[in-house]
């Protein structure tokens, strides 16, 4: 451990198996905060809170499916009963169809993306509220898209899902703002294992998207990413919420 910035706090974070999860988890507990890991893949997670230990972080797993709440509701329960309260929930995980147009949109399709990111969202959102409202505030750091901000073709599922997520992000920031706990969204641009399926399946279309990013390469997990969300949770931006954040390298700018 290098930062003791979030020393004392306890973290979920979704999806954390690998990609941007990963990276956020390691961050965090690099600061100091104790972090419970969750995913589908029990061995992912565990392979992650490894690397936590052997830095000299705290973390745990709680394996699980954030789109069906009594999963939500047990990792949640799991933080309070091991660190004694959740102060922040960086909701990551995300599962999607690619190549989904509007008119190719399945009711199957919906399911899996709405119930993955949006839903998964506020079942953990609902979860961790009174957790974070009883130690007097907290962070909640929801991730959107710059796919779903530009509307960019071939993502209807998951543009639909992600603009979900940041409408519901600001209804939370108003309404528990006086509750002390902070909502914001990220809409990053990095190398996830997502990103590196798109470079593969269409590296022609991949590579008009680089081009399209002004400081020239896709964010690292880790480095600019995790980095970021350490700094959005800490008391450095206790003033912010109900904010879009575009760690996209420039790609988009909104106001």
């Amino acid at each position: 451990m290098t930062n003791g910035a979030l020393q004392g706090k306890v973290a979920i974070v979704t999806g954390a198996g690998q990609g941007l999860g990963r990276g956020i988890a390691m961050v965090l507990a690099d600061r100091g905060a104790s972090v419970v890991l969750n995913g589908r893949t029990a061995v992912k997670l565990e392979s992650v809170e490894a690397e936590i230990l052997a830095a000299g972080g705290t973390g745990t797993i709680c394996p699980g499916d954030m789109g069906v709440r009594s999963d939500v509701e047990r990792l949640v329960h799991a933080a309070v009963e091991r660190f004694g309260g959740v102060d922040i929930l960086v909701n990551n995980a995300q599962a999607s169809n690619p190549d989904v147009s509007v008119l190719a949109v399945t009711d199957e399709d919906l399911d899996l993306t709405f119930r993955s990111g949006a839903v998964g969202s506020l079942y953990a959102m609902q979860a961790c509220h009174p957790h974070m409202k009883a130690r007097g505030g907290g962070c909640v750091v929801n991730f959107g898209s710059s796919t779903a901000v530009a509307g960019d073709p071939g993502f209807a599922s998951y543009v639909m899902t992600k603009e979900a997520i940041r409408g519901l992000s600001r209804i939370a920031a108003k309404e528990w703002g006086p509750d002390g706990i902070r909502v914001n969204v990220i809409c990053p641009a990095a190398m996830s294992p997502s990103a590196q399926d798109f470079a593969e399946r269409d590296p022609a279309r991949f590579q008009r998207v680089l081009r399209g990013i002004p400081l020239g390469r896709f964010g690292d997990p880790m480095a600019d990413i995790g980095r970021a969300v350490a700094a959005l949770v800490s008391d450095d931006l206790s003033y912010l919420t109900g904010a879009t954040l575009m760690l996209d390298g420039g790609r988009l700018f909104i106001s």
